[in-house]
């Protein structure tokens, strides 16, 4: 049950849906990208990003001092199951913006 609670409340936030649909659309980014396009402090988005991994959706590539951020390659049933239906809804999402060479490995 406990599981299942905090995999349910890590959804409950709408930038978390949109970035995991964000990421499922553009496949993995790194940090910076991702601040780029959600015009978001890497904190505050670090934030976001650490609740969806510990909830099973994510797993994270360190390329030098950056990391890459990307759906989970084996999701649980239940998350693989959340994230078809957070693909399926008409989500208003920002375009992608990369970052400059700089976070280029």
């Amino acid at each position: 049950m406990e599981a299942f609670l905090k995999v349910m409340g890590s959804l409950y936030d709408e930038t978390r849906v949109r970035l995991l649909a964000f990421l499922a659309e553009h496949g993995p980014l790194c940090v910076c990208d991702l601040a780029e396009s959600f015009a978001m402090g890497q904190s505050r988005l670090s934030r976001h990003l650490k609740i969806l991994k510990e909830a099973g959706f994510l797993e994270v590539e360190r390329r030098g001092k950056w990391h890459y951020y990307a759906l989970a390659s084996k999701l649980a049933p239940l998350q693989r199951d959340l994230v078809r239906h957070i693909k399926s809804l008409q989500l208003d999402l920002p375009p992608l913006r990369k970052t400059s060479q700089e976070c280029r490995i």
